[in-house]
């Protein structure tokens, strides 16, 4: 499973657990916000750790900016560049 498929599996069981869906956004105002958002990942049964989800956006992020026929540089998603937790963060607020 990629970290694409392990973010939406860990959106899923958020939708479920209200309680797991508000520890992900309390990691917000963590102090080391993608640290406890992958502990608490691990906790509900996703194996998450911070440099799968940094090398993640990274390259979503450059696959992106290569592409010729996917508009590259005026892409919407490249507003958070390269930032997947940002990305999952605020879908997690819309659900």
């Amino acid at each position: 499973m990629d970290v694409g498929e392990k973010l939406e599996q860990l959106k899923n069981l958020s939708i479920a657990d209200v309680s797991l869906k508000q520890r992900l956004l309390d990691t917000k105002t963590s102090e080391t916000p993608l640290s406890d958002f992958c502990r608490i990942a691990r906790e509900a049964g996703v194996e998450l750790y911070e440099m799968d989800v940094v090398a993640f956006g990274e390259d979503s992020y450059a696959a992106m900016r290569r592409s010729t026929n996917g508009g590259g540089e005026n892409a919407p998603l490249l507003k958070w560049e390269n930032d997947a937790y940002e990305m999952f963060m605020a879908e997690l607020e819309m659900i």
